[in-house]
């Protein structure tokens, strides 16, 4: 009985040796995998070569297509790859230092079609050159992503491109560096975690796309912007704190909206405070699921992605929902003739469906587990891992509310182009001047719709980007498609980085709505206040927090003015709206009369009284209250006769 050397590393019998091929003999008849044959006859009963006294093994990529194609039929019945076969131990195809063999009729992975190299010793015995990679974007085929056509683990793998090359080419798909394979003894093996339809294979805790310098100044960019928008937004919230009174319907809703952001950037900043890995992964893999139990989940880990994952995701859908409000409220003011006080009565619901409905949001997230890590910028949020719950959970609600505040939008600039007509037909200096004041306050409320619009747009178009190639960029990681590598495909780092930055922005541009000489004044008071100073003014003077405005006639016979005053909390509409305000008219009998722009008791709308009240809420809104004359308490209701 003879022996003979065999890549095992030990000499045996060759009826030994047969016996053990036998046990693979069912899976070459079902032909798991093409090169299953050949990988076990290299093993088994290597080529003998003179003047080369040991065995010529296989390449290295021969044994991972044949573990490919049989190593998942073999775990359906419980047997495992086994590890004297492991294919690392074996020389990669074109190593100068180390030769090994392969079939003739297949083309090496990198080499085997280009002119001038032969196939190793098995093909001729011509020793291989060094392997080059082909240029980027190119291949040694006539295309650069064959058509495939997927294995037994080749899920997904089918990019549907057309294709010059040979017909048929099946994809070896299988968790390949830098992916992480998950063992059994994991806590995440078999959670339907998979990369490319590659069971048990998760990404990695950072990106592999980008190279470390593009991940610092990710990490830089993510932290400017965020810092930027909590400056802003603070200031925003800090200064309707000072003088509620200001922000009145149906411009309130711009403060919450505000007050979202700030949590939304609070958010960005927790994960610059605690780091990327320490909150959106999970050992060296990224986080799958901020509420899973795995092996690394001590500490603050999950806790800090579920917080980061609550501030960004639910205060980022409740600003939508805000921003919906705040055009719904604009529509209700211009469009019908509401009074500031008959859209403040609705207020509870716009709360209710402001935090309600993006909570019903977030618990469905949870509930579905969809929350995971953004391996580019660090924080939880939701389809970083999974595009169907991109679609789901951010596309679809975003592109909703976008849509219904574009339209309340739309609907009050027609009503107020409408009332603009109306007052240039009036003709002569008041018409002009209402017509002027008009198109200013259409300016206010046109620029901040951009400043919402744009960003809220861009969001979204990034997020179609990443949802539409995602699977793209994935399957090249896991599978490769006959003996040529796919080209790996990457996301557009300048489309990420401008996603980063429209979630911010309108936090950002938020405060544009309080960029006025009104917000320093109400500065410039609240720093009296704290420094124990009275008020420029005295206490009926200019700049005396609380005080309203009446313009004193000239002489006891001059005719009386509409001035902007405020009414008995009964009346349904109060002066200092920007959109529908009463007029109070103060004549020398000491009575006064309010004309309402909309009386919901007597019939339609005067449109005269609703033009006047737009002039009056206009010239309360931008002009100076040192230039007004007399100054009285908020809390006289003062007629005055001179």
């Amino acid at each position: 009985m003879g022996t003979a050397p065999n890549s095992l590393g030990s000499l045996c019998l060759q009826d030994e040796a047969g016996l053990e091929l036998h046990q693979f003999w069912p899976l070459v008849e079902i032909k798991c995998a093409v090169d299953l044959k050949f990988f076990l006859c290299s093993l088994y009963a290597p080529i003998c070569i003179p003047d080369y006294p040991q065995p010529l093994p296989a390449c290295r990529w021969v044994c991972e297509r044949a573990k490919d194609g049989c190593q998942p039929l073999m775990q359906q019945y419980g047997f495992q790859w086994p590890k004297r076969m492991n294919c690392d131990k074996l020389p990669v195809y074109g190593d100068p230092d180390n030769l090994c063999m392969q079939p003739d009729n297949q083309p090496g992975p990198e080499m085997g079609d280009m002119p001038g190299h032969g196939r190793g010793p098995g093909a001729g015995g011509r020793h291989p050159g060094p392997t080059k990679r082909p240029p980027s974007g190119g291949s040694l085929f006539p295309t650069a992503s064959p058509k495939c056509k997927p294995g037994k683990n080749g899920k997904g793998c089918d990019r549907g491109g057309a294709s010059h090359g040979p017909p048929g080419r099946e994809c070896a798909c299988r968790c390949r560096h830098p992916l992480v394979q998950l063992e059994r003894n994991s806590s995440w093996y078999n959670r339907n975690i998979s990369v490319a339809g590659v069971e048990n294979c998760a990404f990695p805790c950072r990106s592999v796309f980008f190279s470390q310098e593009e991940k610092d100044f990710a990490e830089v960019w993510i932290s400017l912007w965020s810092g930027l928008c909590a400056l802003s937004t603070f200031m925003t919230i800090t200064t309707f704190l000072i003088d509620r009174q200001r922000f009145k319907y149906p411009e309130r809703p711009i403060v919450f909206l505000s007050g979202c952001y700030l949590m939304v950037s609070v958010g960005f900043l927790i994960r610059v405070g605690l780091g990327h890995d320490e909150v959106a992964c999970e050992g060296g893999m990224i986080r799958f699921s901020a509420h899973a139990h795995g092996p690394h989940n001590q500490g603050q880990g999950p806790v800090a992605c579920t917080i980061v994952f609550l501030l960004v995701y639910y205060f980022g859908m409740a600003s939508s929902v805000w921003w919906v409000v705040l055009t719904l409220t604009w529509f209700l003011a211009a469009g019908l003739k509401w009074g500031n006080e008959a859209i403040a009565g609705y207020s509870q619901y716009f709360h209710l469906a402001a935090w309600l409905v993006p909570t019903v949001q977030t618990v469905a997230v949870l509930v579905m587990a969809a929350v995971d890590g953004d391996p580019v910028a660090g924080i939880c949020y939701v389809g970083n891992q999974n595009a169907d719950n991109l679609r789901v959970f951010v596309l679809a609600p975003l592109l909703l509310y976008l849509v219904l505040g574009l339209s309340f939008l739309i609907g009050g600039f027609v009503s107020l182009f409408r009332i603009r007509s109306v007052i240039k037909q009036q003709g002569g200096m008041g018409g002009r001047s209402k017509a002027y004041k008009l198109e200013k306050l259409m300016i206010r409320i046109g620029i901040f719709s951009v400043l919402y619009a744009v960003p809220a747009t861009i969001v979204i178009g990034c997020h179609l980007y990443e949802s539409s190639l995602f699977t793209d960029w994935m399957t090249p990681l896991a599978c490769q498609c006959g003996a040529t590598p796919a080209t790996p495909q990457r996301p557009l780092y300048s489309v990420l980085m401008l996603k980063y930055f429209m979630a911010l922005a309108v936090g950002i541009t938020s405060g544009v709505w309080i960029w006025s000489g009104k917000t320093l004044d109400s500065w410039r008071r609240l720093w009296a206040r704290l420094c124990g100073r009275r008020p420029l003014g005295g206490p009926g003077g200019a700049g005396c927090g609380g005080s309203v405005l009446i313009a004193k006639p000239r002489h006891p016979h001059s005719h009386p003015r509409l001035l902007p005053m405020p009414l008995p909390p009964h009346s349904t509409g109060v002066g200092s709206s920007l959109l529908s305000a009463p007029s109070l008219h103060v004549n020398p009998h000491g009575s006064h009369g309010v004309g309402l722009g909309h009386d919901p008791g007597h019939g339609a709308p005067n449109v005269q009284s609703s033009l006047e009240n737009i002039q009056l809420a206009i010239s309360e809104a931008f002009a100076p209250r040192e230039a007004l004359g007399v100054h009285v308490r908020r809390e006289a209701f003062v007629t005055t006769t001179i």
